[in-house]
């Protein structure tokens, strides 16, 4: 009797000890789960992690490239630069950890450097971190390569420092600077493994407004495109004042939140398709409307080509002979093109030497001459018709000197209105013959109106 009562204390004390173990691990899980989000049940929390391969895609962010990361429909990515600032940084924690959320940060070198225990504690709370440059310059674009290197591992080794040297925990992330991208810092960074992020929606908390503004500009960016990387920065107090209201409407409707960490030799990245990495990706009954992109060939050797000969430019191609004769084709007959024929030009023809009379003056035509000649000889010594009347304009010319320069000579007078020109002889009698004085004006107006017989 009593042996049987203890073989039944002892198998109710089996199962008692049976069922607090089995609900011990079933409670486990939970009691974590409020203990990570502290006593929030209605967290936003974080849905999923995709890992990825740096050099598979180099470049992320619809901002400034065509691909952007694998995201699902209302899937959002949370990324922070410029920290880590002990004031506003440590309220952005705290906002993500009441929501069990983990985002990724680009942190600066220098700040790396004077609060290295902010860069811990964003490794301690599981978040991803990349860096930013060293000193935050705007001028990456336009930098040379030399100080591109610099400012990108300066910033690298001085958030090393900060991990104590620990690589595995700094992610070859990097964000360009006020998104100043240029060919020369996205070419070193590829060459060193590591990805440039840029964003698909910025919340413009940088500038000089409001967190309401804040708020809802990375609200209705989100909502255009219903998924994508936000950029924020946890250095702004504007940042940390709109980020609970922006966790609690992203969670009111419906997005989730994504973790990106980078690829390791023991953790292969997330398998995908190539059309995952688009923000709108083209549907299979869209044709494609752009050509394939031509590569950019590496030539191994480069040699300078002889210069042409007169021989290669000869029309029988020497592969074209070769083929023929090997086909058994016939070889190409030359056509004889007809040569132009040089045009026998006629003799000019000559005019005949002119004969010695053609020059000759008939004789008639010197007796006319001559006749002409005597005619003139003649009037020139007979006498003058209108000598009274001359007589008279000169006496008159005479007592009027200013007007005599203005008077028409009674020869010039006469010849205007169709009278002959005669001259005067010299007075055979011992009579005095009064001559009026001419003006030089007057000599020079007469002289010119003089026209020879």
């Amino acid at each position: 009797m009593i042996a049987n009562v203890l073989v039944m204390i002892r198998k109710r004390s089996r199962t008692v000890i049976g069922a607090a173990l089995l609900g011990c691990c079933f409670m486990a899980p939970q009691a974590a789960l409020a203990a990570d989000c502290q006593g929030n049940p209605n967290a936003l929390g974080t849905s999923r992690t995709i890992v990825v391969d740096p050099r598979e895609h180099p470049r992320i962010g619809t901002m400034q490239y065509p691909e952007t990361l694998p995201l699902a429909d209302h899937e959002v990515v949370l990324t922070f630069d410029d920290g880590p600032l002990p004031k506003y940084s440590n309220q952005v924690l705290a906002i993500l950890a009441s929501q069990c959320v983990k985002a990724t940060f680009f942190t600066i070198g220098s700040q790396a450097r004077f609060n290295p225990e902010g860069v811990r504690k964003l490794i301690a709370a599981g978040h991803t971190v990349g860096t930013h440059s060293q000193n935050h310059p705007l001028t990456m674009n336009k930098m040379p390569l030399e100080k591109v290197r610099q400012e990108v591992d300066d910033g690298i080794a001085s958030t090393l420092a900060a991990l104590n040297g620990d690589k595995s925990k700094l992610a070859p992330f990097f964000r360009i600077p006020g998104l100043m991208r240029a060919e020369i810092p996205e070419a070193y960074l590829a060459s060193q493994g590591i990805q440039v992020w840029s964003a698909d929606f910025p919340a413009d908390d940088w500038r000089h407004i409001s967190p309401q503004r804040v708020y809802d500009l990375a609200i209705q960016r989100i909502e255009a495109k219903h998924k994508g990387i936000l950029l924020l920065h946890d250095i702004q107090p504007r940042t940390a004042a709109a980020l609970p209201r922006i966790l609690n409407t992203l969670r009111e409707r419906g997005y989730r939140v994504v973790h990106v960490v980078p690829a390791t030799t023991d953790r292969p990245a997330t398998p995908t398709q190539p059309q995952q990495w688009f923000m709108h990706p083209p549907t299979e009954t869209v044709a494609t409307t752009r050509w394939p992109r031509i590569p950019n060939f590496v030539f191994t050797a480069t040699r300078t080509l002889p210069a042409p000969v007169f021989a290669d430019l000869d029309w029988r191609d020497a592969d074209v002979l070769d083929h023929a004769q090997r086909a058994r084709i016939g070889l190409p007959v030359r056509t004889a093109w007809p040569q132009p024929q040089v045009a026998q030009l006629a003799p000019a023809s000559t005019l005949p030497i002119p004969a010695a009379d053609v020059f000759r003056v008939p004789e008639a035509l010197d007796l006319t001459l001559l006749a002409a000649n005597r005619h003139l000889a003649q009037r020139a010594a007979g006498p003058i018709a209108g000598a009274p009347r001359a007589q008279a304009i000169s006496a008159r010319q005479a007592r009027h000197p200013k007007q005599a320069a203005h008077q028409i000579p009674a020869a010039a007078h006469g010849r205007g209105h169709g009278a002959p020109l005669h001259v005067a002889p010299p007075a055979a009698s011992n009579a005095a013959v009064h001559v009026a004085k001419r003006t030089p004006r007057a000599e020079a107006s007469a002289a010119g109106k003089r026209v020879p017989d």
